[in-house]
């Protein structure tokens, strides 16, 4: 089986590189202070290295799983970067939440290297990223994709093509754009609801069996009738962080999006205030 490279260890990675290892994939992680604790990992066989040098010297697949599009940037066409060490064929693919747009720039650079590039960002949280059910949306060459299916299978319930080089990048924003518009007004309406005097059980089970049926309610609901806000595992500063990577990424389409700016005001006044890294979930008692 050919070796793995991780880089990017945290929420997310853990579960992704606990699972490459139980299904049996030889794996190679970069040590990093954002990096979640890997003991247990490495109990497992996965092997730690501190250079980006030794990730590419070592490995036929590398996964990004970043904080955003500088990080992508830096790891791979920054100084020491992995473009300056990549061996010709090496696969990149890239999980972060990131740009289109550097997506599309960046690719052409990772093919000069001579190697290979997907952009497969991912949704759900990280209790489905450590079951290995997340879902992952992959732009680029699908017979590439289909190649990586059986590796990418191993951390992903759902696979889905959406288009070539920065599609990927480009639904995951959309998706997000949506999902954390829906949690706004769910833990707003919550709030309302609250001081009205309604029991949100009952405002959960009317929403439930009407108009407000999604998701977003089912993993929202716990939080707003039990506190437990384990069901929307992502962070404001997250949502204000994608939230402007949609705003980018609709204007540079020349596009005017109105609800995003006003949605992108509603998280980022809350990490602006010091709330960013307190959960979606836990809007509704934070207000």
């Amino acid at each position: 089986m050919k070796t793995i490279g991780v880089i990017g260890v945290g929420r997310m990675g853990h579960g992704i590189a606990a699972n490459l290892l139980k299904a049996g994939w030889p794996l190679v992680f970069l040590d990093h202070p954002g990096n979640r604790p890997t003991g247990d990992i490495e109990v497992a066989g996965a092997r730690r290295v501190g250079r980006v040098a030794d990730i590419a010297a070592q490995c036929d697949t590398i996964i990004l799983v970043v904080t955003g599009a500088p990080q992508v940037k830096a790891v791979l066409a920054g100084p020491g970067g992995l473009l300056e060490h990549l061996r010709p064929g090496t696969v990149i693919i890239d999980c972060s939440t990131s740009l289109p747009e550097t997506t599309r720039a960046i690719a052409p650079k990772v093919a000069k290297a001579g190697g290979l590039f997907l952009d497969a960002p991912m949704t759900r949280t990280p209790k489905e990223a450590a079951e290995g059910r997340l879902n992952l949306f992959v732009g680029g060459d699908v017979a590439l994709l289909d190649a990586q299916r059986p590796m990418l299978g191993c951390f992903a319930e759902n696979i889905i093509h959406a288009g070539e080089i920065g599609s990927g990048h480009a639904l995951k924003l959309l998706h997000n754009f949506v999902s954390l518009g829906f949690a706004a007004v769910l833990n707003e309406a919550a709030v309302a609801a609250r001081e009205s005097g309604v029991a949100l059980d009952v405002f959960c089970d009317v929403l439930a069996k009407g108009g407000g049926r999604s998701t977003a309610l089912d993993r929202l609901a716990p939080a707003f009738t039990e506190g437990d806000t384990s069901g929307f595992n992502f962070t404001i500063a997250n949502a204000a962080k994608d939230l402007g990577y949609y705003l980018e990424m609709t204007r540079a389409l020349g596009l005017e999006p109105e609800a995003a700016e006003a949605l992108a005001e509603v998280y980022g006044a809350r990490e602006r205030s010091g709330q960013g890294e307190k959960l979606v979930s836990e809007m509704v008692a934070l207000t």
